[in-house]
């Protein structure tokens, strides 16, 4: 059978998924990259379809064999599928994978939540560090950015596919949730009353790390409702952390905490 060309209609209506709108509707995404195929062949009934250059399906066999579906398209159609500079020639086609925040934090010990987080690298890669800490849940609230934007799912590297990850329009919704489920809210503040580096009584603790936007961090109303300010002490002359470096900051202070 010879590879689907760009304009093959399938191909066609996979592309359509760039567009958030076309996600949401269809409840379906694509993942760019074997790392990202690898972990969504992991869960049972995530993966639709995936496409592949015949380079491709020869240099991961192992995946062809384990999917669902797999149909190899010229390089051109891989290239209009994915977002990377260099496509890596396998992409492949998803079912939503979000659950409601309840079911996310359902016996919950460390979870990073997100308000308005609009950058998709850090979005993703707070999924990553959050994977990585050994952390049970992310939640993405507000207008934070799509977790399965294709730069969120490439910048998690994967590990998209690990932890549970809950959508909620409404932070405060988000902070009290994790309230109800037995977890202290700990936010991410630079003025915070309490210092990471003397904080670890405090961590051991089941935990949600509530993490604000880039640019203007979290609001006054919403770290309100937080139990506890925390601030990450800086040494030096930079005025702030990049937010997924924070993260990773609060993630792992509270995984060593939890784990002695």
């Amino acid at each position: 059978m010879q590879p689907l060309v760009a304009s093959n209609a399938r191909v066609k209506d996979a592309r359509k998924l760039s567009r958030r709108s076309e996600r949401f509707e269809r409840r379906l995404f694509l993942a760019d990259g074997p790392k990202a195929v690898e972990g969504a062949l992991e869960v049972p009934g995530c993966v639709v379809e995936v496409f592949a250059t015949e380079a491709a399906t020869q240099q991961y066999a192992d995946l062809a064999s384990v999917a669902p579906q797999w149909t190899v398209v010229e390089d051109r159609a891989l290239a209009s599928l994915s977002d990377s500079v260099t496509p890596a020639g396998v992409v492949g086609l998803c079912r939503f994978l979000d659950r409601p925040v309840e079911h996310a934090l359902d016996a919950a010990r460390l979870v990073a939540l997100c308000a308005d987080v609009r950058d998709p690298g850090n979005a993703g890669t707070v999924i990553r560090c959050a994977d990585a800490a050994g952390a049970d849940a992310v939640v993405l609230a507000g207008h934070s950015v799509d977790a399965y934007n294709p730069k969120t799912v490439r910048a998690s590297v994967g590990s998209l596919f690990h932890l549970p990850v809950a959508i909620e329009p409404d932070p405060a919704v988000a902070v009290r949730a994790a309230q109800a489920a037995g977890l202290q809210v700990l936010a991410a503040d630079g003025a915070g009353e309490v210092d990471l580096d003397h904080a670890d009584e405090l961590l051991a603790a089941p935990t949600a790390w509530l993490l604000g936007n880039e640019a203007w961090g979290l609001p006054t109303e919403l770290a309100e409702l937080a139990d506890h300010r925390v601030r990450i002490p800086i040494h030096g002359r930079a005025e702030s952390l990049n937010l997924s470096t924070a993260a990773a900051l609060c993630l792992y202070a509270s995984a060593r905490a939890q784990r002695r």
